[in-house]
């Protein structure tokens, strides 16, 4: 008997025991052993459920539990989930966490324990709620050289371009229904401004790279900015706006890693992704484009994949199954500004002919879009140049007294 302990029964946690106990009979079979749920670790008081009796306030009691072999973290932030998961993998025991946030900082000195006692450390539902992606990318793809990765890591975000596009929704209304219908919290921060999309595409591209590539290196952009106005250009120019978490490997090694608003065409498979759905677009020598669609979210769907990991760790006891990339000092990750990239531009000028000759002044032949509403102001979509010369450029041109609305990275998907 497989005694699991699990650690939180919020959203997530209380999901897990449900997928558990529904479909107990065939989570053992596929994991080969009976399974048992010994521990609940909750601060809080929860009478009246079926399994109130497991519930504990004291993690000692976990670590110290030898019988207790798997142990699933879903309190989420980064302490105290740290020591205790820290704790439980030095003791021996699998952890199993959906906590991006754990797994983007430390989990390459997490890994490295892990792999120093012989257990695992998994954490599929970290990064696309429900949608495969982890194991894929560390198994299935495995004979690849992953090139790059780009995706629409946040589903929330994504809820809310979508409003603005389909109808015309401005950002405040947009996100105000979000949160209504739960799918924003009541302080959208790690949202909108993309800190949970910069989580995730670090810990995407710490699998794929091998390095362990740290949030506070990663240039990130979020959606707050966007207005309706930019909407309409980009419907001008062919496409839609998306907030993309994306990271590339050079010839040398070197890693581009950027989360930002991003125009990509509606011809691109990332441009269809709408509502609170995620789409991973992983780029492998061999493959070619692999595209993974889901929800990103959700009690049910993590859970799932939370569960998933379980039975993983249950059914290969003894054996090392889970990702792996070191901890370098020096992660390799190029400065943003001596990328690479075409921009969207929206200026405030009075007059539109004059502004456009300064805007191919500065960034060389642009292609202006035009929108017969908008008055006062033109859009302009720039050829490839670096990040370093675009601020360069909007600095200029605010000094000839043309004011930016609006600045948007263009991709190729």
């Amino acid at each position: 008997m497989f005694q699991i302990a699990v650690m939180g029964h919020g959203v997530v946690g209380s999901g897990v025991v449900e997928v558990f106990y529904k479909n107990r009979k065939s989570i053992e079979k596929r994991a080969g052993k009976e399974m048992e749920i010994k521990y609940i670790l909750d601060l809080r008081d929860f009478p009246g459920l079926s399994y109130s009796d497991k519930f504990i306030k004291d993690f000692d009691t976990i670590v110290h539990d030898e019988d207790v072999k798997v142990v699933v973290e879903v309190m989420g932030g980064l302490h105290p989930a740290f020591e205790y998961v820290k704790r439980c993998l030095e003791a021996g025991k699998s952890v199993v966490t959906s906590n991006k946030e754990l797994v983007a900082e430390k989990g390459a000195e997490l890994l490295a324990i892990a792999k120093s006692r012989n257990v695992n450390f998994l954490f599929e539902a970290s990064v696309g709620g429900g949608i495969p992606i982890i194991r894929p990318l560390n198994q299935c793809l495995a004979a690849n050289e992953i090139d790059e990765i780009a995706g629409i890591l946040n589903g929330t975000t994504n809820f809310i371009l979508t409003k603005m596009i389909r109808e015309g929704m401005a950002f405040a209304d947009a996100l105000k229904l979000a949160q209504e219908l739960g799918y924003a919290e009541k302080d959208p921060t790690a949202d909108v401004e993309g800190i949970d999309a910069c989580r995730k595409i670090c810990i995407l591209a710490s699998i794929a790279f091998g390095k362990h590539i740290y949030p506070e290196h990663v240039y990130t952009e979020g959606i707050s900015k966007i207005t309706l106005e930019d909407v309409a250009y980009a419907e001008a120019w062919g496409g839609v706006i998306k907030l993309i978490g994306r990271t590339k490997r050079d010839e040398n090694g070197k890693v581009t890693i950027m989360v930002s608003p991003a125009m990509v065409s509606h011809e691109s498979q990332l441009a269809s992704v709408s509502d609170v759905f995620n789409g991973i677009l992983v780029r492998g020598d061999a493959t070619g484009d692999v595209v993974f669609y889901g929800k990103g979210a959700g009690k049910l769907p993590t859970a799932s994949a939370v569960v998933a990991d379980v039975i993983d760790c249950v059914k290969n006891w003894g054996v090392y199954k889970s990702p792996f990339w070191v901890e370098e000092e020096d992660d390799g990750v190029l400065d943003y500004l001596q990328t690479e990239i075409a921009f969207y531009l929206r200026i405030k000028c009075d007059n539109k002919e004059k502004a456009l000759q300064k805007a191919k002044e500065l960034f060389g032949e642009v292609e202006e879009l035009k929108v017969a509403s908008l008055d006062g102001e033109i859009g302009v979509v720039t050829g490839i140049i670096k990040e370093a010369k675009a601020e360069e450029g909007i600095k200029a041109l605010k000094a000839a007294g043309f004011d930016v609305l609006g600045r948007i990275r263009v991709l190729d998907y």
